[in-house]
């Protein structure tokens, strides 16, 4: 976790900034509170949850005593660097304004607007109406009935109406055009009666065009059939790595289809065996093992491209990213010098990968340095696809779900257990024969893993 600077606000109130808990995240969003004004709390004790670009994690408060404030509701996206909550610490002290008053640099940072407090930009400067000038005094008039009050005027063609930011949104759903309005509201505001009362009104030339009417039903439909989704946290980061590894690196993507038959059932022989009783057995074990197998073989694969110092990084260690689909987006963890472990701890890293991601308790360095990646498309019943890589990195594997076929075995046609495999590759990096020899291994090691040790690595 970053460094995680304090300032003091208060004689015995200690402020809690939200720290960069990443490489260099600028916001993150505050999901869940664990403590509340008033609570007791210890050092290092959990007191909120939030999202970053990357994962979600709980921040541990670095004092103990007294919760005195929050500083952000749960669901808004706040600043690094910006206080979330107030501890009191027991030290003494007096209220938050006088220590204000009192205290010399801390003063000015403390007194910057927060999330939620204070103007976050400048307001807008509402014109004012124009009002007939003053005429010259003259006599009263005789006394009469004091006329009933009268709705202001329609607004003036050209001008813009004027209307509370909810009342302008009610009519663009409606379609009601606020500018044929006759505002009813103090000081010529249209109100949100005058725009529920239009598009209730007979469509007749003078009010409600028919054009407008149209568009006002479709919009109350489409309103309601539509769910949105605000971007952001992991889904935020993960559309932008994806736009830019894709524009960034020439993508290449080759198949090739495998008979794995014999993978399936080292599979089953795996299961009963004591070593493996704690994990998960699946075929992506093996999969993942005759990738870093290749890798072995084909260093040049498990590499990077340097922009700025115009290199390519041959990495002589595999931090194999597995995908993982989460409630929160795709993210990418992966297991440190995997191609350092054996058969059963690799089984032991994959099961762990995916506990943690599940409960989307992933963390920022978990999915940081990943140098090759593998993504399990089969569970989904799809076969094969052009995966995109993890931007930074030269490869990405695709391993699609195994079906029953048709397959020429040792000369006979037969059913047998078949997957294709998809690998994209940086072109810059990789070119065809590299790639090609890299998909051909792995392909080899699953059509008959005993005879490549695969299943006793």
């Amino acid at each position: 976790m970053a460094n995680q600077k304090s300032v003091p606000t208060t004689g015995g109130a200690q402020a809690f900034k939200l720290p960069d808990v990443g490489e260099g995240l600028i916001e993150a969003e505050i999901l869940t509170w664990y403590v509340a004004p008033g609570d007791e709390v210890t050092v290092n004790q959990m007191i909120c949850e939030i999202e970053t670009a990357k994962a979600a994690v709980e921040l541990p408060s670095p004092y103990a005593g007294t919760v005195k404030e929050l500083f952000a509701e749960e669901g808004e996206t706040v600043e690094v660097g910006t206080v979330i909550i107030t501890i009191d610490d027991g030290a003494g002290g007096s209220d938050a304004g006088a220590t204000a008053e009192s205290t010399g640099d801390d003063t000015e940072e403390w007194e910057k607007p927060l999330v939620g407090y204070g103007e976050k930009a400048p307001r807008t400067q509402r014109r004012a109406r124009r009002r007939p000038a003053p005429s010259a005094p003259v006599s009263p008039p005789a006394p009469t009935a004091t006329p009933p009050p009268q709705p202001e005027p329609a607004t003036p063609a050209g001008s813009r109406p004027l209307a509370k930011p909810p009342v302008r949104k009610l009519a663009k759903d409606l379609g009601v055009d606020l500018g044929a309005l006759t505002p009813t509201g103090q000081g010529g505001i249209v109100t949100r009666e005058d725009v529920q009362s239009a598009a209730q009104a007979p469509q007749t030339p003078k009010s409600v065009p028919e054009q407008a009417a149209t568009h006002a039903v479709e919009a109350v439909d489409r309103s309601a059939r539509e769910h949105r989704t605000p971007i952001k946290g992991v889904r935020k980061h993960t559309a932008a790595a994806m736009v830019n590894s894709a524009f960034t690196a020439p993508h290449v993507t080759e198949f090739l289809q495998v008979d794995v038959t014999k993978t399936m059932n080292a599979v089953a022989r795996l299961r009963e065996r004591p070593d493996f009783a704690e994990v998960k057995v699946s075929p992506l074990l093996l999969v993942a093992k005759a990738l870093l197998m290749a890798v072995r073989r084909h260093p040049e694969i498990n590499a990077s491209w340097d922009e700025e110092n115009q290199e390519i990084v041959v990495k002589n260690y595999v931090n194999l990213g597995v995908a993982a689909a989460t409630e929160r987006g795709l993210i990418v963890p992966n297991i440190k010098d995997a191609d350092a472990q054996t058969l059963p701890e690799l089984a032991e890293s994959l099961k762990e990968l995916t506990d943690t991601a599940r409960s989307g308790r992933t963390s920022p360095a978990d999915m940081s340095g990943g140098t090759i990646t593998i993504t399990n498309v089969g569970v989904f019943g799809v076969d094969a696809g052009t995966p995109i890589l993890n931007q930074g990195e030269a490869a990405i594997l695709a391993f699609g779900q195994i079906r029953d076929m048709p397959w020429v075995h040792e000369g006979e046609l037969a059913v047998r257990k078949v997957t294709t495999l998809s690998l994209s590759f940086d072109h810059r990096l990789v070119d065809g024969e590299l790639g090609s020899k890299v998909l051909r291994d792995i392909g080899t090691a699953l059509e008959d893993p005993e005879l490549t040790a695969l299943a006793w690595g």
